[in-house]
């Protein structure tokens, strides 16, 4: 019997990133061929598709797990801490992963279960691109389902205690880099120039007035200035500024609103002033919305683990899962990671780590979905 924590503690002692994580989807195939599920290599580059074949493909489900560490050091001293520099598993990932093959193992000897499930370990969550490369690369087409189902630890969160929502549920992220061109020169004579960090620090104040003024009440939007840079020095006007900085809201509406008004207002502000500037606007995570009818189903199969908050509200960090929902329904839950010591402390933050406690919830709450769903 394969032991949980410690296959979680080394996946946490060895973290990958983004799609290199050879060895973390080659000890997740061995361990998955190793129970007799039919194991696919290679999907988007290093996911992993696990197939327990139960019943009709018209019936079949989808689970997934994301493998990818994020690239930071680990502030822990742990024995299972992270070995790598500069590469730590801070966002439970390695949780996520253990927990679906501890479902995926006892599904496997459960014969009163009547139909096909796809376990899918998916690479590169965090940099949002390893939804889309798995999809891509024919996820769908080849491992038909009729929904998918996604899961993530939340510190401070009671362990055993779930939440989600219908509807949108995780934000979007956008990104966008404003580049601003003046005309340098002496710091003593700066009205033969034209200076792009008033412009540029303008331009920040007035971005403020897109949630406030463009973006209706109703609507959640953040906009946050992240990043202000220049080529100037201390006796050197700057000829060059740029702007960098997140957005975040839950509508593909929003996110169109906030990207043309802030292309007015460089250009607009720019012109005015003699410069020149252009907008980059990017989209990393599309906005999450759970299916209605398929967070019923979550909802009933965590209420069988333990309480569920079924109105837990939006919340404001995005999650590549979104990437799946726009090709198939299916619904994305919380689960507590518990209140004490690194399990309650933020994701990301480079004390955290995965509650090992919580690990038997997050296998219950994926054995119950595959019987309801």
């Amino acid at each position: 019997m394969l032991d949980l924590t410690a296959f979680r503690r080394d996946l946490h002692s060895h973290p990958e990133t983004g799609f290199d994580v050879g060895r973390t989807a080659g000890k997740v195939a061995e361990v998955l061929k190793s129970a007799g599920l039919e194991v696919t290599e290679g999907i988007g580059g290093s996911g992993v598709v696990a197939t327990l074949r139960r019943g009709s493909d018209d019936q079949a489900i989808g689970l997934r797990a994301d493998m990818d560490a994020l690239p930071i050091n680990e502030a822990n001293i742990f024995e299972h801490r992270s070995t790598t520099p500069g590469k730590f598993h801070g966002c439970g990932h390695d949780g996520h992963t253990t927990m679906l093959i501890g479902a995926a193992l006892e599904l496997v000897a459960d014969n009163t279960l009547d139909r096909t499930v796809h376990f899918i370990f998916q690479p590169d969550e965090e940099n949002g691109l390893g939804a889309k490369a798995m999809i891509e690369d024919g996820l769908f087409d080849r491992f038909p389902m009729k929904a998918i189902f996604g899961m993530h630890n939340l510190p401070g969160m009671p362990v055993g205690h779930f939440a989600t929502q219908a509807g949108p549920f995780c934000a979007f992220e956008d990104n966008f880099e404003i580049h601003i061109k003046g005309v340098g020169g002496h710091a003593s004579m700066p009205e033969i120039g034209v200076d792009p960090i008033v412009l540029g620090s303008a331009i920040v104040l007035q971005l403020q007035t897109i949630v406030s003024r463009s973006i209706s009440a109703k609507d959640h939007a953040v906009l946050s200035v992240t990043g202000f840079e220049t080529d100037g020095a201390r006796n050197i006007l700057a000829s060059n500024v740029e702007i960098s900085g997140d957005c975040r809201g839950f509508s593909d509406t929003v996110s169109s609103r906030i990207e043309s008004r802030m292309r007015e207002i460089a250009s607009g502000m720019a012109k005015a002033q003699g410069a020149e500037a252009t907008v980059d606007y990017s989209t990393s995570f599309r906005p999450l919305t759970n299916d209605p009818e398929n967070t019923e189903l979550a909802i009933r199969a965590a209420a069988s683990i333990g309480p569920v908050n079924d109105t837990y509200g939006r919340v404001g960090f995005s999650e590549d899962f979104a990437e799946f929902l726009t090709v198939r329904p299916g619904a994305f839950v919380l689960m507590g990671n518990g209140t004490d010591g690194p399990n309650a402390m933020p994701l990301h933050n480079p004390g955290y780590d995965f509650n090992d406690q919580a690990t038997r919830c997050g296998i219950d709450y994926w054995k119950a979905l595959a019987k309801v769903a």
